[in-house]
This record gives structure tokens, sequence and C-alpha cells, in this order.
């Protein structure tokens, strides 16, 4: 079992890299937002790892953070959810979001996801929502994060991304006698001031 390496970056891919590891290369599969955390050809990187071994295919995923490695493992447990997917989930939004979109049991957020329908989604609910509300959630934030669920999913039918809806999001007022047109209207004030 591979559970971390340690090396330099020799290649870069569009969902991987290859880490030389005192000169054995390494392809590991990731998460964009770990990819774009690399940097470079030629930096050092320290990725945990999960090493997946299929009767017709062998392959290695890393993560920047012990954390998001966890939760992608807890993903793949779904059933019929395979390690492509939960690359997808991970890369689609961050792992707090992530988290706090089955712990809350929006299918809306996580329907933004490619690859992700509504019958997947409450799929992964159902079998996770449980698991995850137990002691996955740490931040006060996700308290709020049920209220404001119709934001999220309207700004990001609207067109923005799941991190970016949840940026919005947080700059809201902890005021729940807003109503939700009130609160995106707030929120899309967010994107005029940058």
């Amino acid at each position: 079992m591979i559970s971390s390496l340690h090396g330099k970056v020799e290649a870069l891919g569009g969902d991987w890299i290859v880490v030389n590891v005192n000169g054995v290369g390494f392809q590991v599969f990731m998460p964009t937002s770990t990819l774009s955390a690399v940097g470079a050809v030629g930096k050092e990187v320290r990725l945990y790892t999960h090493f997946h071994l299929r009767e017709d295919n062998a392959a290695l995923y890393g993560f920047a953070s012990p954390e998001e490695l966890t939760l992608f493992q807890t993903l793949i447990g779904v059933t019929g959810l395979g390690p492509k997917l939960a690359l997808a989930m991970l890369s689609g939004m961050s792992a707090e979001q992530l988290v706090t979109a089955i712990a809350t049991g929006s299918v809306d957020l996580l329907t933004v996801i490619p690859g992700i329908g509504k019958k997947v989604a409450s799929r992964i609910i159902l079998e996770l929502k449980e698991k995850i509300g137990a002691g996955w959630i740490t931040t006060p934030a996700t308290q709020l994060a049920q209220e404001n669920i119709d934001v999220l999913a309207t700004l990001t039918a609207l067109g923005y991304s799941a991190s970016e809806a949840a940026k919005a999001v947080a700059t809201l007022p902890p005021a729940s006698d807003l109503s939700l047109e009130e609160k995106i209207r707030l929120a899309l004030g967010y994107f005029g001031g940058k």
C-alpha cells in the first residue's frame, strides 16, 4: 500500500502528475484544486495517496491533506461511486463545501458537479449523511448552511461555481429575517463589488 509520496514533479497532465521519488516516477490522479496547488515541474511535493486496484486497472490518487484523502475514501465507499467520480466531486467543490452539501441533504448543490445526477446525489446523501454529520462538520459556518442552501443552489443555477457561490453566501449577514430574494440580491452584490 502506498500511503504518501514525497518527491519532485516530473510531468503535469489535465488531472494527473508524475512524481519522481528517488528515480521512480509515480503517475498520480488528483482533484484540480490539488493539481493547481502543486506548482510547476521540478517543485517538491508531498501527497497523501490512495492506491485503487481493480482487476483491469491500478491507479494512484493523491491529495493535499489527510482530510481530503479520508473524504475521497468515504465517497468511493458509496454504492456505484467510483474513484473517477469521487475525484470529479472533489474537483467540483472544496472538501468543506462537499461535506456541507451532504450533511445538509442538498441534492441541488451536488447535482452542480458534472456526472452527478439527482439519483446519484440522493444515494450519496442517503448513505453518507449520518456518517458525515457525525463528526466531519466542525465550523460554525455550516450551521448557517441549511438556511442558505437555497441561495447556494440559485447562485450555482445562475452559472457561478460552487466555491464562488459559497464565498458569496459567507458574506451574508446572519439575520434569518431576510427573505430568499433579499439574500440572493445581497449575494449577487458580492459579485458586483469584486
